[in-house]
């Protein structure tokens, strides 16, 4: 008999102590090779391919797509060493193996006893939904199904597309993607659920009342990226007495300059990673801003290093990827990471270290087309910077009414940690790096 290992949830890091599987990668019967990802889970902070450290035939699964499992609970089995299932394996991994690859018992708890026989679990053929005779009525529109239903993962990439599969109860294994390669696409989802909430003929006398959910609106679980903001937002409100001070800034000649650097060739450098060298400079005048607070010794920490958080806004939500050690970054390179952690971040493949440890935050809310706003710290960090627009405006230059580029910069900071004085001065050199670019030049 081989030897069956079983293969938990293991501790993602960063104190995550849940994930929800979004995606299989194995089914019952597949061969894994060690280190292989079995599964793709989405944490609090990110979408995370999970390897399993045993090769060998996976004899079972735990937890259907969509469910949430806590760290620790079984993920998989894996008969080790072996090529197949072998003959006497039990009745209900056997049908697992034959069917569509679903669980074919649910996870109850690490104490369940697997040394008993599974009943055996009954699979309906997939094709029955397509074989009943032309001339039957449908009780209410169907959804259009695949002539067969393959097993393994669905072809789905978007997490956004696979929850509102799940919200409005439609089965993924029974659409025909009509994107590359049969990939599944919101506008599949989207035609299917159409079809399900198409209304029956009824008189009009027979109209329901409505539901007590629809009287109240509609409830959307606060969990994963928006829980985990959530959470850290009223925690910054909650601990951290903070202020804000905005400026407006002519940006005529940082955006003359940006022009200057990207007529000369090479790599595009963006106004954010310009942004991004003006605040690491500013920081390094100001190191009471790159500081967090430590409540119980009562101190203090001044941070050697600028990790410097941008705001990103994905299908996922809002997340803030780090740039590390961003003090030590030209303009060039600060502007190709940016390019790297965004596009990582659209794909929702940002690793848990990508996410935390940052000790300073930027925000380009002027991508969403407003002017101004308050931040919220990004806890524990001590300050953030809020960019808005750069558009024109009427402004005084060298004494005569003009039109320039003016942008308005936001600084909210943790009082704790610094006066206003402080802040203000961070906040004034940030705005005459914007002005005049060669204050930046005198800095380095």
């Amino acid at each position: 008999m081989p030897q069956v290992m079983e293969f938990k949830l293991p501790d993602l890091g960063e104190g995550l102590t849940e994930a929800e599987i979004v995606r299989w990668l194995v089914a019952v019967g597949d061969v894994v090779a060690i280190d292989q990802p079995v599964v793709e889970v989405e944490t609090a902070k990110a979408m995370v391919e999970v390897p399993c450290p045993y090769g060998g035939v996976v004899t079972a699964r735990f937890g259907e797509e969509g469910t949430e499992l806590p760290v620790g609970a079984p993920l998989i089995t894996v008969a080790v060493g072996v090529s197949s299932l072998p003959a006497d394996a039990p009745a209900a991994e056997a049908a697992e193996a034959e069917g569509t690859g679903n669980v074919p018992r649910p996870l109850i708890g690490y104490g369940e006893d697997h040394s008993r026989p599974a009943r055996r679990r009954r699979v309906r053929p997939v094709t029955a939904a397509v074989s009943a005779p032309a001339v039957a009525a449908p009780v209410a529109p169907a959804v259009p199904v695949a002539p067969a239903a393959p097993a393994g993962p669905v072809p789905v990439i978007s997490p956004l597309v696979r929850k509102l599969a799940k919200d409005g109860g439609v089965d993924l294994r029974a659409l025909t993607g009509s994107g590359p390669d049969g990939l599944i696409l919101r506008a599949d989802v989207e035609a299917a659920l159409a079809a399900l909430r198409a209304p029956e003929p009824a008189p009009a006398a027979a109209a329901a009342p409505p539901t007590a959910a629809a009287a109240h609106g509609e409830r959307i679980p606060l969990k994963g990226v928006r829980g985990a903001v959530a959470e850290k937002l009223s925690r910054s409100r909650r601990e951290i007495p903070d202020a804000t001070c905005w400026v407006d800034a002519d940006a005529t000649e940082l955006m003359a300059a940006r022009a200057a650097m990207n007529a000369v060739g090479g790599p595009k450098i963006s106004v954010l990673a310009l942004l991004a060298r003006i605040c690491t400079a500013a920081l390094a005048k100001y190191p009471e801003l790159n500081s967090t607070v430590d409540l119980e010794a009562k101190e203090i920490v001044r941070l050697p290093s600028v990790h410097l958080g941008f705001a990103a806004q994905t299908e996922r939500g809002l997340v803030v990827p780090v740039v590390r050690d961003a003090q030590n970054r030209n303009p060039e390179s600060l502007s190709a990471e940016f390019a790297r952690l965004t596009e990582v971040a659209r794909a929702g493949k940002l690793a848990p270290a990508d996410l935390t440890g940052g000790t300073f935050t930027l925000n380009n809310y002027g991508v969403f087309g407003v002017d101004g706003s308050t931040p919220i710290i990004n806890h524990p960090e001590a300050a953030m910077l809020g960019v808005g627009r750069i558009i024109d405006k009427p402004w005084v230059h060298e004494g005569q009414l003009a039109v320039r580029k003016v942008v308005q910069l936001s600084l909210t900071f943790d009082h704790r940690v610094c006066d206003g004085g402080t802040a203000g001065g961070f906040l004034r050199f940030v705005a005459d790096c914007v002005e005049s670019p060669a204050v930046l030049l005198r800095s380095l």
